[in-house]
């Protein structure tokens, strides 16, 4: 055999690659390139050789990806100031044909910034031997200047026919929407993680402190804990949930930083947690000692059997057989309020099918395809290929953790070639869900701001214990560990600075109306409201204060049944959400054009917190408006609750008492409950409550009927 096989470069210049066999197997070399079959190419990644420096430091911090054709089919981790890092990750990948070779592009990973390329080369897959393990170095090039010595890749790689239904089974597998969608599946499992201290962590700052936080990662999921500033032993005290796609459990990696407002963030450690070694159904305390750095991570880790999610045909349906509906309202009745707090309720969908949707081939058809999302719950339908009016009629059942969540349905075209396009999408708020009607939602942008071409047919039942649900909504929300990344929107800086502006600005109101009742502008208003003054000065006592917030939820509550609504529709908010959207379509078309915005990083970190800080306030000032405004009436209804629970309390039991039980509970939750997650309750609460902005993501469109094919078909007869 020789001893040398031919790659392809970017530039089209030959690389030369070592091979070394292991097993001994039949070549492929005579096989037709338009043979059908599939193949399966196993690929590990072993290692780099003399990498290109990136970085100022003279290192850089390596990832590899593979493609074939324009589809990314692997990313590896990031091994960071290595200029000989080390990866011993394996890929199977199915190839439909061997005429596409196999490119391997490796960058340096810099946060953000545009990562930096460092070399590519190609492998020639119709020069592989079948059933054989071939030993590849890999010489890595840059297209533009061939002659640089870029270092080496290392691969061991084992190409095998696939027989049978292989076809099938890749297609299934081509259901794409980006990486963080690649692997939506049912899970086997979840695995719950409260991510409690750090001790003795490596001191990266010119004070001798950090500013720690830690990054999580099991396949596709991330989740990035909150900042603790100057500490070298921080508190976290985070809980989030996982969820386990492999019977094996999989490994979880964790990485800690130090964060540098104005420059990359300084790495400080890393660790893993191997999920197979732990058994089910129990909590286990780890103490983590952190590689390539300093200090250990103190973990939680309990790992437990999947819930009750799933996916079905129309003629598989829980709520339709009796019995099975009977046991699920018995498990969510009124009379098993303590059994199991976090199972809340139980919701079931029904994707019957669209119409109208946009054509996003060239044949002026699509593929579209389904994904249903709840908080972190995710699920595929099937796809109907060449249909703009596709019926899915599949059933998903969900667990209901948080009555507030949001259930997303998502249309999709499957394209092989590339990612997936969009469609449409709808969000819709579980209380606002009318059980057992099967209702057309109007299809929307990405944006949730206006329509899109195309109509959702579905039927959703959501059942929920009331009580479990008002106790749930007064801890911490669960966090979505897979979200775009904020960027640097001129608009969305302008719109939060209007929205909070709008806020400050009924503060500024209310005192100037205060100053003009001391400034006696208006005699008869400033005399009432000097009386008023003295009359509740003298008689306050604590409990009005809830009293006075009762009687204005209950004043507009009556406003709102009697028919005069004094809540407006948010144009302003529309308006501005309809101008971000405009903007984002024109950022991308001229992205290349502005690529020079993202090594400005200092100051988009700067903007992009001073975008998110007004975005915070901006939320927090409109969610306590809209909690008297009843545009949540489960909320509302709630608070009601709460403020006569609070006014009794404070009519009767004396402010000292309630003082003191509040200093005893702080000064002992410590002691009670070592791993305590602190929270507040009120900021939990209004957490559920959206903010205008919400408001008009979640408002549902009316259909347009001339857009129904069906109706059109009639007019054409006609």
């Amino acid at each position: 055999m020789l001893d040398s096989y031919k790659l392809r470069s970017a530039c089209t210049l030959p690389f030369v690659f070592d091979k070394k066999i292991s097993t001994v197997g039949t070549s492929n070399a005579d096989v037709p390139l338009a043979d059908p079959g599939m193949y399966q190419l196993d690929i590990t990644l072993r290692r780099g050789h003399s990498l290109a420096a990136r970085d100022r430091g003279g290192t850089s911090d390596p990832y590899v990806k593979f493609k074939i054709g324009r589809k990314e089919v692997f990313r590896s981790k990031i091994i960071h100031k290595n200029l000989n890092p080390v990866w011993e990750e394996k890929a199977c990948i199915l190839v439909d044909h061997l005429r596409e070779p196999l490119y391997i592009k490796v960058f340096d990973y810099d946060f953000g910034l545009q990562d930096d390329f460092m070399g590519s080369a190609f492998l020639d897959l119709t020069q592989l031997e079948l059933n054989r393990t071939t030993e590849v170095t890999l010489p890595l090039k840059d297209p533009h200047y061939p002659d640089h010595d870029l270092g080496v890749i290392l691969l061991s790689v084992i190409l095998s026919p696939k027989e049978g239904d292989a076809r099938d089974v890749f297609q299934t597998q081509s259901l794409r929407l980006s990486d963080q969608h690649r692997k939506s599946q049912l899970w086997r499992g979840i695995v719950s993680i409260t991510l409690i201290e750090g001790r003795d962590l490596k001191a990266m700052d010119s004070n001798g402190l950090s500013d720690p936080y830690v990054k999580f990662r099991l396949g596709h999921q991330k989740y990035k804990s909150k900042i603790m500033p100057k500490t070298l032993n921080p508190q976290w005290r985070e809980q989030f949930d996982f969820h386990l796609y492999e019977e094996r459990g999989g490994i979880i990696d964790i990485t800690a930083w130090d964060k540098d407002a104005g420059k990359r963030d300084d790495f400080i450690g890393r660790c893993q947690v191997d999920l197979s070694s732990l058994s089910r159904e129990q909590t286990h305390k780890l103490e983590l000692q952190l590689e390539e750095g300093e200090g250990h991570l103190v973990l939680l880790v309990t790992l437990t059997a999947s819930t009750t999610v799933s996916i079905s045909d129309l003629s598989v349906n829980s709520l339709e057989d009796q019995k099975e509906r009977e046991e699920i309202l018995k498990r969510y009745s009124p009379l098993r309020i303590f059994h199991n707090l976090k199972d809340v309720g139980f919701l079931q969908v029904k994707i019957i099918r669209a119409e109208g949707l946009m054509a996003a081939d060239m044949t002026g058809k699509s593929d579209p395809f389904c994904v249903v999302e709840l908080n972190n719950d995710r699920l595929l339908t099937h796809t109907v290929y060449k249909n703009l009016n596709p019926e899915w009629n599949k059933v998903f059942t969900f667990n209901i953790k948080d009555i507030h969540s949001v259930l997303e349905v998502t249309v999709y075209d499957e394209d092989r070639d590339r990612s997936a396009d969009f469609l449409g999408k709808v969000a819709i708020p579980l209380l606002s869900i009318q059980n057992g009607e099967q209702k057309a939602y109007v299809l929307k942008n990405k944006q949730l701001t206006g329509p899109t071409k195309g109509v959702i047919y579905l039927e959703i039942d959501v059942i929920f214990n009331a009580v479990k649900a008002s106790l749930r909504t007064l801890i911490p929300k669960e966090q979505k560990y897979i979200e775009e990344e904020n960027r640097l929107s001129k608009q969305l800086l302008l719109r939060n600075f209007i929205r909070m502006k709008r806020c400050v600005m009924v503060l500024v109101n209310a005192a100037y109306y205060i100053n003009s009742c001391f400034d006696w502008d208006s005699p008869p208003r400033s005399l009432a409201a000097f009386v008023l003054f003295l009359f509740v000065v003298w008689n306050f006592e604590l409990y009005m204060i809830p009293l006075v917030l009762l009687l204005l939820l209950t004043w507009n509550y009556f406003l709102i049944i009697s028919g005069k609504d004094n809540r407006q529709r948010d144009t302003v908010v529309e308006d501005m959400l309809e101008d971000e959207e405009e903007e984002d379509d024109k950022d991308d078309k001229d992205s290349e054009k502005k690529g020079f915005i993202n090594k400005i990083y200092a100051i988009q970190e700067v903007c992009v917190s001073v975008q998110n800080i007004l975005d915070e306030v901006a939320s927090f000032g409109e969610r306590i408006k809209n909690t008297f405004n009843w545009t949540v009436p489960f909320l509302s209804w709630l608070a009601i609750v709460a403020f006569c629970v609070f006014t009794v309390v404070l009519y009767f039991i004396p402010l000292r008492y309630l003082v003191l039980v509040w200093g005893i509970n702080k000064f002992t939750k410590k002691l009670r409950s070592p791993y305590a997650i602190d929270n507040n309750e009120l900021l939990d609460f209004l957490s559920r409550v959206p903010s205008d902005v919400q408001v008009v993501q979640y408002q549902e469109l009316k259909p347009d009927p001339s857009h129904s094919p069906y109706k059109r078909k009639k007019n054409n007869l006609g």
